[in-house]
C-alpha cells in the first residue's frame, strides 16, 4: 500500500513540476524536481520492505542505490539551469551519478539474474552498447549535434545506458519474459532511452527546448525511474 501512495504522490509531483519548468524555471522548479524524484526512490525503499532479510535484497539494494544517484543527477543537472556560469561541472556531475546509478543497476541484474552458463545474454549486449556509443560519435554531425567538450563522457554515459537496457532486455528474453522484474528493469530502460535521446537534443541540438521537449523528456524519465522502482515489488 506505501509504495501505490508514494507513486500516487509522485505522479503529482512530477505533473506540478513540469508545468512549473515549461512556466518559469528557476530554483522553485528544481526544489519540486528533488521533491518528485526523492518519491522514486522512496517507491524503491517501500518496494523492498518486501524481501528484506531475503537472498533477493541484494537485487533491491543495488536498485535503491542507483534510484539515489538518479536523484543527485537529477539535482546537479537541474542547478546548470540555476547557475548557468557553473554549467560545466554541473552537467559533468549529472552525467556522471546518472553513470554510477545506472552501473549499480547493470549490478544488480548480473548478481541476481545472469546465468554465466550463458554468457552471450550478457556479451552480446555490452558489444551492441559499445557499437551504440561510437555510433553517436560518428553521427553527431549528421545528427546536428554539438557534443564539444562532453563529446566523451556523453559516448561513455550512452553506452552504459544502452548496456544496461539491452542486459534487462536480454536477461527477460533469457527467461522467457516470465520475470516481471526483468521485463520492468527492460521497459524502464527504454524509457530511459527515449527520455535521453530527447535531452540530447536539448542539450547539445538547436532549437529543441520547447515545451513539448521539456514535457516528453521528463514525463518518459519518470516513467522509467518509477517502473524501475517498480521492479522490486516482482522479486
Amino acid at each position: 500500500m506505501a509504495f501505490f501512495i508514494l507513486l500516487a504522490l509522485g505522479i503529482v509531483s512530477a505533473i506540478v513540476f513540469m508545468v512549473k519548468r515549461v512556466k518559469e524555471g528557476g530554483v522553485r522548479a528544481m526544489l519540486l524536481k528533488a521533491l518528485t524524484s526523492s518519491l522514486f526512490v522512496s517507491c524503491g525503499v517501500a518496494a523492498a520492505f518486501n524481501v528484506t532479510g531475503s537472498e533477493k535484497f541484494s537485487f533491491a539494494l543495488f536498485v535503491i542505490l542507483g534510484l539515489v544517484f538518479g536523484l543527485m543527477g537529477d539535482i546537479w543537472l537541474d542547478l546548470k539551469w540555476v547557475y548557468p556560469n557553473d554549467n560545466d561541472i554541473y552537467t559533468f556531475s549529472g552525467f556522471g551519478a546518472f553513470a554510477i546509478g545506472h552501473f549499480l543497476f547493470i549490478a544488480g541484474l548480473l548478481v541476481r539474474f545472469a546465468d554465466w552458463k550463458k554468457p552471450l545474454y550478457v556479451i552480446l549486449p555490452l558489444v551492441i552498447a559499445l557499437v551504440i556509443a561510437v555510433g553517436i560519435i560518428l553521427l553527431e554531425k549528421p545528427m546536428k549535434m554539438k557534443y564539444g567538450k562532453f563529446k566523451a563522457i556523453t559516448a561513455f554515459y550512452a553506452c552504459v545506458l544502452a548496456f544496461m537496457t539491452l542486459l534487462s532486455g536480454s536477461l527477460a528474453l533469457m527467461n522467457g519474459f516470465s520475470v516481471m522484474t526483468l521485463n520492468f528493469m527492460f521497459a524502464g530502460g527504454v524509457f530511459f532511452l527515449i527520455s535521453d535521446l530527447i535531452l540530447s537534443g536539448t542539450y547539445f541540438g538547436e532549437g529543441k527546448n520547447r515545451p513539448v521537449d521539456i514535457v516528453t523528456n521528463h514525463a518518459s524519465y519518470y516513467i522509467a525511474q518509477f517502473l524501475i522502482a517498480a521492479s522490486i515489488l516482482f522479486l
